[in-house]
């Protein structure tokens, strides 16, 4: 069993799988992170395996901690990946970026495959069918753009995700709520559309923590699921492991 962890800019998500089937996950604040870590080895003590990802900086008592426990792999630029990365800046590139890429390779081989990560950042990361990553783009998430009209005005307030009830807002609420929740659809369509214009055979793949939100709003024909990260995660653990 394997032990998968990934923190990220807010949370940290925990995944257990047995080879390729997740048995168990959970989304936690990093105070709560050594209790869980230590109340998932009683629960599931086969675990002899963990890999750690991360897109800040990882403390030392984190991983000291995980590496009592298991054989740990810290995933960083030097690790074994699935595909011929051709980004030309390998070093920038955030690890989440690498483990959604490397489980477009497993679940969709030989396969042109756009992953959108909607988080705190949008991220369109692309692999083609010859298995080579040729990069993507970064955007402001949904949130980031409700705080951003707050930071940067004096008198926006700051408001929660909510769909909005008309295209035309009659209220500086609602006019945000269109602006955001809208532009974030029309800018996601509007990417894949440009990447179905050079790769007819597109496969899209919709994940991080508002899939469930857009995956219901787009017109476009993908595939959404909320594992993604921490699946390529395991898969690049396990890659590694047969080297």
């Amino acid at each position: 069993m394997n032990l998968v962890i990934d923190i990220g800019n807010t949370f940290t998500k925990i995944g257990v799988f047995d080879a390729s089937k997740i048995l168990y996950k959970d989304v936690v604040n990093q105070s709560d992170f050594k209790n869980v870590v230590d109340k998932i080895k009683k629960d599931y003590p086969h675990i002899t395996d963990a890999v750690i990802s991360s897109v800040s900086d990882i403390e030392n008592n984190t991983v000291t901690h995980i590496k009592k426990s298991f054989t740990t792999l810290v995933i960083d630029h030097l690790a074994k990946m699935p595909f011929n990365n051709l980004y030309k800046t390998p070093t920038t590139l955030g690890i989440d970026r690498l483990a959604l890429v490397a489980a477009a390779v497993d679940q969709f081989p030989k396969k042109n495959t756009l992953i959108i990560d909607a988080g705190t950042c949008i991220t369109y990361d692309f692999k083609n069918k010859n298995e080579e990553y040729l990069g993507g783009a970064i955007a402001p998430g949904i949130r980031l753009r409700y705080r951003s009209l707050n930071d940067f005005t004096a008198k926006l307030p700051l408001l929660e995700l909510k769909d909005p009830i008309h295209h035309i807002g009659n209220t500086t609420e609602e006019a945000i709520h269109s602006g955001v929740v809208k532009g974030v659809l029309h800018e996601i369509n509007g990417v894949i559309e440009d990447y179905c214009n050079i790769y007819p055979d597109l496969t899209v793949i919709l994940t991080g923590g508002d899939v469930h939100f857009l995956s219901k709003r787009l017109k476009n024909s993908i595939f959404a699921t909320s594992n993604f990260l921490l699946e390529g995660l395991n898969y690049i653990l396990a890659f590694n492991n047969s080297k």
